[in-house]
């Protein structure tokens, strides 16, 4: 199905969406995590804990972070659960140098490995993993459908996807005051701190028209996960998404 964020693209109308992605997450890799929890007014680690919490009765054993960024879910997510493995992955390298050294500083090189691939088409093999766990990467996808059906497929029976996404509050004031936030101050703040103006006029765009709370947890359920539920944080300006793989097909 054709979804509103896959036109939005960080640049020109040249090139396909992943591409761009790609490209705007190399530029501004040296700046996201001081961006990041900047604008989220550090609030974005508490998101990430409540994320991890779900998980943590689960005691999944192979845990993919998809669009793992700079590694920040990944390093907390080895940290709190305690995995034998966990693998991040991203199409953008230059996010991944900032994870891998992040790692390294952590202890955790030998627990975390980092790998190029892109979420519609990933190279592991059905059932690979207990556990699926995207933060603030779902909308950047080309291809949601396509993103989520892999996501199922390298889950093993029983595993549980877990989605952490910014959001657009529902309800006054905080939706005037969310709209206002990311038509002035994100856009502005990310100019100044990564020197990519696109960048930042795009992350608001796509929260924008991104499917969110009822609608999001069908396009999951679609995919064939079940048992899906979300839960709105912060006044919904983030979204938990959490839903179980529960047979082989």
């Amino acid at each position: 199905m054709d979804y509103p964020q896959q036109h939005i693209k960080p640049y020109d109308n040249k090139g396909g969406k992943a591409e761009q992605v790609e490209r705007m997450f190399n530029n501004i890799a040296h700046a996201y995590d001081t961006l990041n929890h900047t604008l989220s007014l550090g609030i974005d680690r508490h998101w990430r804990r409540k994320a991890i919490e779900w998980l943590r009765p689960f005691k999944p054993k192979r845990i993919m972070d998809a669009a793992t960024g700079t590694g920040d879910f990944a390093i907390l997510a080895c940290q709190e659960l305690k995995p034998e493995r966990l693998t991040g992955i991203d199409i953008s390298e230059g996010m991944m140098d900032v994870a891998r050294k992040k790692a390294m500083k952590e202890g955790l090189a030998d627990k975390i490995a980092f790998a190029h691939e892109d979420c519609a088409a990933l190279s592991f093999a059905d059932c690979s993993f207990d556990a699926v766990t995207i933060a603030f990467g779902v909308r950047n996808f080309e291809d949601l459908d396509k993103g989520l059906a892999e996501m199922y497929r390298v889950l093993k029976p029983e595993g549980h996807l877990v989605i952490l996404e910014l959001t657009t509050p529902d309800k006054f004031p905080m939706k005037q005051l969310f709209t206002l936030y990311a038509k002035v101050v994100i856009p502005l703040l990310g100019k100044l701190i990564s020197k990519d103006g696109n960048a930042y006029h795009y992350l608001p765009n796509t929260i924008r028209v991104f499917p969110q709370g009822e609608i999001m947890k069908g396009i999951i359920a679609k995919a064939g996960f079940e048992e899906v539920e979300f839960r709105r944080l912060t006044f919904g300006i983030c979204t938990l998404y959490m839903a179980t793989k529960t047979s082989l097909i």
